[in-house]
């Protein structure tokens, strides 16, 4: 099937995939099969039918070579992203004369305006400014903020720390340069999905150690905060669940081949001895992801050291749900709760 697919062009795959998600509640309910429960949740009917549409398509996240992983994930983006969101003005910058980052500033956004310092996910091997285009539009058009996505080194090419250092140096950049982008200094939060996650509390933590201008909010969609141990939820849902474990380890061995090294609070920011001091945060987990409980556990240890939390976990997704915007509803649901939060947060800064 997957050989078959591939010699189907993406907008054909595209269409077909929208033609699935507007079939009848029934009819997708019977291409599905029986709903899926898993530790007292059942997983929404939107994310059981992506499932079965992946693995149609022989689709894997991590497999093959880094190049091919980056290629799989670029081919599939007109699938489940959807159309460009509008009207959104977006133009392309470079930080620091090499990171590329794009900005997105939507209709009607004045100067003067809150910042999201957006980092996306890929586990620090694939995802690109590309991937996470229409989330980005989104955000910016749903929380009425500008967003600076910031194209940091990938691994193997660049190991860690590379990625961290790129976002701190895209967070500091920003600060400098508020004024160019018509934004308000004092009101810049960092967000990320996954390892883009990991990055933005990453980021938040370092500049917090270092005294400095800090972010005033973390948006953090499915992080992963710890490599250092494996928790339930990864045994729960190691298999089946578009993320896997086996591609956890994949993507930490390219991005952190040196298991010493991966309890440095540059990658596991959970194990950082001091959380106080740390931006508000809005830890979003999806109930069906191996990396669930340590985005819980983070949360938890933000609020033990006195930081406001929101701990949110949407007991019927899968990881990655804020990149499936572009199909069925669900996804996007939960996708916009996110960015009102933000957009609140940010008014009460």
């Amino acid at each position: 099937m997957s050989k078959l697919m591939n010699n189907v062009p993406p907008r054909v795959q595209a269409a077909t995939v929208r033609a699935t998600y507007a079939l009848p509640k029934a009819l997708r309910r019977l291409l599905v099969g029986a709903p899926i429960r898993i530790d007292g949740q059942e997983l929404a009917l939107d994310a059981q039918l992506l499932l079965v549409l992946e693995k149609l398509a022989g689709y894997k996240l991590a497999d093959g070579t880094p190049v091919q992983a980056r290629e799989r994930l670029a081919a599939s983006k007109a699938l489940v992203s959807g159309p460009p969101i509008e009207p959104v003005a977006v133009r392309g910058l470079t930080i620091e004369n090499d990171i590329p980052a794009r900005f997105y500033t939507p209709d009607g956004l004045g100067e003067d305006v809150p910042l999201l310092v957006y980092y996306h996910g890929g586990g620090w091997v694939v995802g690109s400014l590309d991937s996470h285009d229409n989330l980005c539009r989104f955000l910016a058009i749903e929380a009425g903020v500008k967003v600076l996505s910031v194209d940091y080194r990938l691994a193997p090419e660049h190991r860690f720390p590379a990625a961290a250092d790129d976002a701190l140096t895209a967070f500091h950049w920003a600060v400098k340069n508020a004024a160019e982008l018509g934004i308000d200094p004092d009101r810049i939060a960092v967000g990320g999905d996954s390892a883009g996650g990991n990055l933005a509390a990453v980021t938040a933590h370092q500049a917090v150690q270092a005294g400095g201008p800090k972010p005033v909010f973390q948006l953090l969609f499915y992080p992963a905060v710890d490599a250092s141990v494996r928790r339930r939820s990864r045994e729960l849902f190691a298999e089946g669940f578009f993320l896997t474990s086996d591609d956890m380890d994949w993507f930490s061995d390219h991005y952190c081949p040196d298991l010493a090294e991966r309890s440095d609070p540059r990658f596991s920011v959970l194990l950082a001895e001091d959380l106080t001091n740390m931006p508000p945060a809005y830890v979003a987990t999806a109930g069906f992801d191996p990396l669930r409980d340590e985005g819980e556990a983070y949360a938890e240890k933000l609020k033990e050291s006195g930081v406001a939390t929101i701990a949110r976990r949407h007991p019927d997704l899968i990881h990655g749900y804020a990149t499936f915007i572009g199909v069925g509803t669900r996804f996007k649901e939960a996708t916009y709760e996110a960015a009102a939060t933000l957009k609140t947060a940010l008014a009460l800064t």
